[in-house]
Parts: structure tokens; C-alpha cells; sequence
């Protein structure tokens, strides 16, 4: 009988502990309904094709459901661009992507939150001569189908003008390129007035794929996950707070990647790449900084009105004269310069111990995304897609992590020769 109460607690707490199964169960149906639901609104790419005919070229999408879209044209190169809702393409392209016809290419991913994007390189003035989606019937699916037809250049640039001024008419109430990218950049680590604030920049995304690989590998992907891996040992060090401009497959434009880094006030700003050229038997890793040359050009550029303001760490010139604005800009971006050489000097010492480099390991060009005035920025070109080894080490997490701790050794050197 003494022990009946105790029974009697056991058995209320086996009842509530089913009773909490239950209501588990129920939340993770439920959850598992609504995310079902969520990917059910994203419509999928079930396959592609391309067909040529005497007078036009038909490219066509096949998807699982009815999808909004638009187009426009661009010139130099020519091409046909196709904007859609985010849509799930996994199915292969076939061989659409070699082109033909009036096709010479097609590219397609995320171009940035919320739309995807279908580019079309055509290798002579074309136009859209149709562009409508089929409803399904005879047991096919939803078709988009694209007629292209060949014009001239007078016909396709007038013709790129009007879809221009229609699509900007409809963009009107997009948000500025850093607001579009909000959801983009991740930062990672505690936030600290104490810590530098690393930006890194994964190369290529959406639906720019950068280099392809002998094995077909794009370097989108591996910019990426080398970014992670960089991110992750930076982090893991708590010395630093890290910030990716990406940590999805998105497209970003140069801009974009520098404005993400200056909004945050990054200390410093790599750019990680991997390259591909004719030479297969070409590999090594190298490390670029901003040219001289390219540097005066840019130093000119930005004492231009429009970037007037807020160009050097906060700093409005708006007031300043012109002679002023661009002394100014000058000494910061010479006084970056000689910062972002020094962190490169750095990454070819300690990288030269663990991966090949090329044998001119510290170059110079005049890379978009280097010419933030005021912060130090180098691009590392990992190695060579078009050579075998390197594309086969990029894609393995061992290589990736032997990269990111000497970039990391790297990185503290700087910090002790600066101090922070």
C-alpha cells in the first residue's frame, strides 16, 4: 500500500511523457506538412531542349507547374535573359548548354533572393519573336517556350532598349543591391569591438558559374566551400568575427561583394577564386592586389559624383573640392595598397609551405572587387580548374582546410605587424 503513491506518480509520468510523444509527433507532422508545403511552391525544372529550325531556334523548359516570368535584352555580348521566381533546376540541361542554332550557350541559377534567372548567349543579333508558357495536355508538362529569330544590330539594340525600360518599369520597388543581399551575407563568431571583422568573398554564384572544370566541376562551388572552410577556422580561433558576402548559391555583382564588406566595417577582404585556361598542365595557387595603374584609373572614378560620399571609412567628400576629393582618395587607397600587399606577402610565405604556387606568386590587376579605398583586399586564385590535380585537390576537404589554416597563419602575422 506505501507504494501506491509512488505507482501512481510513475504512472502519470509515463502518461505525460506519451502524452509529450504525442504532441512531438503532432509538431513534426505538422512541421513536416508545412515545409512539404513550402517546397510544393517552388515550382521544378523537370528538363530542357533546344530546337532549330530554318527561319527560328525553340528553347524550351519543361516544369512542373504555371510559373510568371520576364525578359529582356543585352547587347555586347548578345544576349536573351528570362527572370522567374525562385524554381528548383536540378534536372540536367542536356546538351542545351553547348547550344545551337542561334543559341551559343545558356547559364542559369539564382540571381538574387526571390528571382532566378535563365541567360541566353546568342552568337548574332536574335530576338524574341515568342515567348509564352504552354498549359499541360497529351501528357506533357507546363512548357515555356522561346522563339528566337536573327535581326540586325539596329533592330536588336532598339529592341534591347524597349524590354530594358519595361523591365526597370516593373523593378521600380526593388530594394537597393546591399538590401537585396541582407539575406546573402552571413556573419559568423561573437561580435566584439576587440575583433577584426574578416570579409570573405566566395567567387562566382547563381547564375554565374566562373570557371568549369576538366571534370566539370564549377568553381562557384568551390569558392564556396573553401569560404566555409575559411570561415570555420577563422571563427574556431575566436580571434576573429568572419563575414561571407555569400553562403548560398547566389549571384552577386562586384559592387554588391565590396558594399556587403564596407557596410560591415571589415578589416580586411579576400576574394577566394579558382581559374581555368587553355594550358592543362598549368597549375599553382597566386595572389593578387590591385595594380597601380589601376589604382589611378580608380582614384579618378571615384572622385566622380556619384561616389562622392561615404567612400573612405565614412568619410563625406560631398563638401570637399574636387583637387581635395581626390587627394584624399589617392592616399587611402596607396596607404590600402601597401596594407593589402603586405597580408598577400604574407599568404605566399605561409601557403608556399603546404601548396604549390605558381612561380610569379604575387601579381597584380585591377579586380572589381579590389578597389575598396579603405579596406585591405587581396583575390586568391586557389588553382587552376583546367589542370587535373588542382581540380581534383580543390574538391577534397582536406586540401580546403590545409588552404585555410595557412591563409589563417597568414592573416595573424598581419595582425601582429599592424596592430589592430
Amino acid at each position: 500500500m506505501g507504494f501506491r503513491p509512488l505507482e501512481h506518480k510513475r504512472d502519470v509520468s509515463v502518461c505525460s511523457l506519451m502524452r509529450l510523444m504525442q504532441m512531438i509527433c503532432c509538431v513534426l507532422v505538422l512541421q513536416g506538412i508545412f515545409l512539404s508545403g513550402a517546397m510544393a511552391d517552388t515550382a521544378k525544372v523537370l528538363g530542357a531542349r533546344l530546337g532549330v529550325y530554318p527561319d527560328y531556334t525553340r528553347f524550351v523548359i519543361d516544369l512542373d507547374r504555371e510559373v510568371d516570368f520576364t525578359h529582356f535584352l543585352l547587347p555586347d555580348p548578345y544576349r536573351i535573359i528570362i527572370d522567374m521566381p525562385e524554381i528548383d533546376w536540378t534536372a540536367p540541361p542536356g546538351n542545351v548548354t553547348a547550344g545551337g542554332g542561334l543559341i551559343s550557350g545558356l547559364r542559369y541559377g539564382l540571381f538574387k533572393p526571390g528571382t532566378f534567372r535563365v541567360v541566353l548567349d546568342v552568337g548574332q543579333p536574335s530576338v524574341v519573336s515568342k515567348i509564352f508558357l504552354l498549359p499541360p495536355g497529351d501528357g506533357k508538362s507546363y512548357r515555356l517556350v522561346i522563339d528566337l529569330v536573327p535581326t540586325g544590330r539596329d533592330a536588336f539594340m532598339t529592341a534591347s532598349r524597349d524590354s530594358m525600360q519595361a523591365y526597370s518599369a516593373r523593378s521600380r520597388n526593388d530594394t537597393s543591391s546591399t538590401e537585396q543581399s541582407a539575406d546573402v551575407a552571413v556573419s559568423s563568431g561573437r561580435p566584439g569591438n576587440n575583433k577584426p571583422v574578416i570579409a570573405i568573398d566566395a567567387g562566382h554564384g547563381g547564375v554565374d558559374p566562373g570557371a568549369i572544370g576538366a571534370d566539370g566541376v564549377y568553381e562557384k562551388n568551390l569558392t564556396l566551400a573553401a569560404a566555409r572552410e575559411l570561415a570555420k577556422t577563422l571563427t574556431d580561433t575566436g580571434r576573429y568575427q568572419v563575414l561571407l558576402t555569400r553562403d548560398k548559391d547566389v549571384f552577386l555583382r562586384l559592387q554588391q561583394r565590396v558594399e556587403i564588406a564596407r557596410k560591415a566595417n571589415a578589416d580586411l577582404f579576400l576574394s577566394l577564386h579558382a581559374d581555368s585556361i587553355g594550358d592543362s598542365k598549368h597549375r599553382g595557387a597566386s595572389v593578387y592586389t590591385l595594380s597601380e595603374n589601376a589604382s589611378d584609373k580608380e582614384a579618378a572614378a571615384l572622385a566622380s559624383k556619384e561616389n562622392k560620399a561615404d567612400v573612405i571609412a565614412g568619410i563625406d567628400l560631398s563638401v570637399e573640392n574636387s583637387l581635395v576629393q581626390s587627394i584624399l582618395i589617392d592616399l587611402a587607397q596607396r596607404e590600402t595598397m601597401n596594407l593589402s600587399a603586405t597580408l598577400a606577402s604574407n599568404m605566399v610565405t605561409e601557403l608556399g609551405q603546404d601548396i604549390q604556387l605558381q612561380r610569379r606568386t604575387h601579381r597584380f590587376a585591377g579586380f572589381a572587387v579590389l578597389k575598396a579605398p579603405d579596406i585591405p583586399s587581396v583575390l586568391f586564385e586557389m588553382g587552376y580548374l583546367s589542370n587535373q590535380t588542382d581540380a581534383k585537390l580543390l574538391q577534397t576537404p582536406a586540401h580546403r582546410k590545409k588552404i585555410a589554416k595557412a591563409v589563417l597563419r597568414a592573416i595573424d602575422q598581419y595582425f601582429k605587424q599592424h596592430e589592430f
